[in-house]
């Protein structure tokens, strides 16, 4: 896995709980820095994509692992 910069833990949240979060702490991220966020709601998939197009951040990694969501998306 890639580095990143900061983490978000979003697990038992749901849509749009984690993209929020994210949102949240990107706003507060240098740019060019990395976020991991997990997740576990399988919505969160569809929208970091479109929360990535929308917001011009990198979504540089959607994978899922036992049951949750790993998101790495850097900052424009």
């Amino acid at each position: 896995m890639a580095d990143f910069d900061d983490e978000l833990d979003a697990s038992g949240l749901n849509c749009p709980l984690p993209i929020l979060r994210a949102k949240k702490t990107l706003t507060g991220m240098e740019s060019g820095k990395v976020l991991h966020i997990i997740a576990t709601d399988p919505g969160s998939v569809k929208d970091f994509e479109a929360f990535s197009k929308q917001t011009g951040n990198e979504l540089m990694e959607s994978r899922e692992e036992g049951g949750k969501f790993h998101f790495l998306i850097k900052k424009s």
